[in-house]
Parts: C-alpha cells; sequence; structure tokens
C-alpha cells in the first residue's frame, strides 16, 4: 500500500498465507486484520475498498493487516466457500493479535465476501475476547447467510452499503440487519466498489473508529 508496507507469509490451514501489515505513526492502539471481497472475482487484499480501509485504520492509530485468503496471490491452497477462508482469517488473527493475558486491542473489517467471512470470525472471536471495533462494508449476506452480530457489539459496529449496489442489494442487507435492529450506513447513489465515493468511506470510518466506544 506504502513504501513501509512489510509482506510476508506466515502458516496456514493450507499452507502459507501472504499478509501485509501497515503501521501507524506513534504507538499502535491495536491490530485491525481486515477481509478482501471474493477470490474467484478478482478479490485480493490490494482491492481498492481494502486498501481504503487500512488507511482509515492506520490514521486512527492501529496497526492494519490486510492478507490474501487461500489461494490467491502467494496464500496456498483453494478457494473453499466461507468455510476454509474463515479458518484463514482466524490463523491471522492468532498470528496478529494472540490472545491471552497480554493480548491487545483487535478490531476486525472486511468488504463483500471478506465482510461475510468478518461476521463469522466476530461470532467466533467475540464470546472469547474483547473486539474493539467491526467494521463491515459492502456485506455479501446472498450467496450464504452472514452470521448476526451480538446486539451487545452493536455500538462498536459499523455496517456501511451503497444504495445502488448491484452486487449485493441494499434490501438483503437490510433484510439481513432487520430481525438484529442493526443499524445500517447507505451511501446515497454508492455502488458496490464505491467508485468516486472512497474518500467518503474512510471519512465514515474513520469517524466510527474515532468514536468513544471501544
Amino acid at each position: 500500500m506504502n513504501a513501509y508496507t512489510v509482506k510476508s507469509l506466515i502458516a496456514g490451514p493450507a499452507g502459507p498465507l501472504e499478509i501485509a501489515v501497515d503501521q501507524p505513526a506513534g504507538v499502535s492502539r491495536g491490530v485491525a486484520v481486515i477481509a478482501h471481497p471474493h477470490p474467484l472475482f478478482g478479490g485480493t487484499m490490494d482491492n481498492k475498498v481494502v486498501q481504503t480501509l487500512a488507511r482509515a485504520f492506520i490514521q486512527c492509530g492501529w496497526t492494519a493487516v490486510r492478507f490474501n485468503f487461500r489461494g490467491v496471490g502467494g496464500s496456498a491452497g483453494s478457494h473453499d466457500e466461507g468455510r476454509g477462508e474463515l479458518q484463514d482469517f482466524m490463523a491471522v488473527v492468532a498470528h496478529a493479535s494472540p490472545a491471552g493475558p497480554q493480548a491487545g486491542a483487535l478490531a476486525l473489517a472486511g468488504f463483500s465476501f471478506g465482510a461475510f467471512v468478518t461476521t463469522h470470525a466476530f461470532a467466533q472471536l467475540h464470546p472469547l475476547r474483547p473486539i474493539d471495533k467491526l467494521v463491515l462494508v459492502g456485506t455479501s449476506v446472498s450467496r450464504a447467510p452472514a452470521a448476526p452480530i451480538d446486539a451487545a457489539a452493536h455500538d462498536k459496529t459499523l455496517v456501511v452499503h451503497g444504495e445502488h449496489d448491484d452486487t449485493v442489494l441494499l434490501s438483503a442487507v437490510m433484510d439481513w440487519a432487520r430481525p438484529q435492529s442493526l443499524p445500517v450506513t447507505v451511501i446515497p447513489g454508492g455502488g458496490h466498489f464505491f467508485h468516486g465515493q472512497l474518500p467518503l468511506l474512510k471519512n465514515l470510518v474513520v469517524r466510527h473508529l474515532s468514536s468513544a466506544t471501544a
């Protein structure tokens, strides 16, 4: 993402996983793990929305950790329809922000298919350790059910969707959010990839990360 991005390989459940780490200026507030869109449709950790999320976290003092799901870039394995990708996500969290008494702050984020995987990672992690912030953008809820978000974590959660998203219809996201009374922030005129609106998306995420709730 910039000259200071550090890329490496870590051990994953299907072989090596490629990750990219960007540090903020000064002392890090914690680690944000960010998941990319669907691997079979060109999704990688260098996707523009994923990079926008990373920049927002870095600006707010977080260490941003992006990674390629299995079968993408330098990551071994092949697409597993979300099951293996959830294992990949959990492996990155375990590497970048190990649980335990000395565990630091942890945030989770994802875009599209990556947001779908992030909901399931949150469902597994939330009962075990604090999740300080959750950011879901263009959340895929149609191909497979996204996990519900615990009501106790709604004030830590930002769900953003484009009004005119034709990849994941806003109506489908509302059908997922409505039973939970989970607020959804709608970007007027926005499409799935937020063309021309990435600065607005970044500002919304920065505002959420800067809020007092932690």
